[in-house]
């Protein structure tokens, strides 16, 4: 039985997503290695006038747990996918990753219908990644031929928050990922940590192993920022490289990150030389 405050929440969001109410905002990634822009997370943002701004921890859960998360997903991908319509207009082009729930491939025909709307809107599927929490992974081992028809399609897959669940190696085998995030509790202290940038390193080196790319989630910092660059990260995501953006915003970012890109990687501070003498 739900709760009465989750009833006036849950109540709330169903008239968000029927009236239009909900927005998307974009978080850029970024390449390691020339500092360019790779890709640009979708993610979804709910600003109640009642209750103000609603955290995603909040009304996805009910979403999911109340029959939403198809219309939810349905709507986020639409308006991710026409949105990278516009910017390629403007000249801008990158690719899109987007979250989606473990209950959505409950439907067979969910690979296809992800396709269509691809096409429908002419965006190749390879510009699309679809994310999905690394602690969703044990039921989705049992949906191996929904995974692997995404990969057939082009569209990549990665596991997120990759190092707080309880998936197994076995399962990062045996799953058609293309690539790997990892979790910004080993991002946090790795510059510092002995330990911790021994686990980034690892992580690192396995994903590349088993073909994989690796991004790291929640860079703050330009330490964080340069040791993933040393240790061989492919991308970084996190508010020092930009917070979450509106779409029109994302043009100006660009340009103003190339600039800060240029002053970041001159130098190699004394603290990445301990680093790398202690990996």
């Amino acid at each position: 039985m739900i709760a009465q405050s989750d009833l006036g929440l849950l109540d709330g969001f169903e008239r968000a997503l029927i009236n239009g109410r909900l927005r998307m905002v974009y978080q850029p990634k970024v390449s390691l290695t020339d500092g360019r822009l790779r890709r640009v997370e979708a993610l979804v943002r709910w600003d109640d006038p009642k209750l103000g701004a609603i955290s995603p921890s909040k009304f996805v859960p009910l979403a999911e747990e109340h029959g939403l998360i198809d219309q939810l997903t349905n709507w986020g991908l639409r308006t991710t996918l026409r949105q990278w319509l516009k910017w390629q207009e403007q000249g801008l082009d990158t690719c899109l990753a987007f979250n989606i729930s473990a209950l959505s491939l409950d439907h067979l025909d969910f690979p296809d219908l992800v396709e269509r709307m691809c096409r429908a809107l002419n965006v190749p599927t390879d510009r699309l990644v679809l994310e999905l929490t690394e602690g969703a992974t044990q039921p989705l081992v049992k949906l191996m031929d929904t995974l692997t028809r995404f990969r057939i399609k082009g569209i990549g897959l990665a596991i997120d928050d990759f190092g707080v669940g309880y998936s197994t190696l076995m399962q990062l085998r045996q799953l058609p990922f293309t690539e790997l995030k990892i979790d910004r509790f080993f991002i946090e202290d790795a510059p510092s940590s002995k330990d911790s940038a021994l686990i980034v390193k690892s992580i690192i080196d396995l994903a590349h192993g088993l073909g994989l790319t690796v991004t790291a989630e929640g860079v703050e910092t330009v330490e964080q920022l340069r040791l993933l660059r040393d240790l061989g990260c492919d991308t970084a995501q996190g508010f020092f490289v930009a917070r979450p953006l509106e779409a029109d915003a994302l043009q100006d970012w660009r340009v103003e990150w190339r600039e800060r890109w240029e002053t970041l990687v001159d130098e190699e501070p004394e603290l990445l030389v301990r680093a790398r003498r202690r990996i």
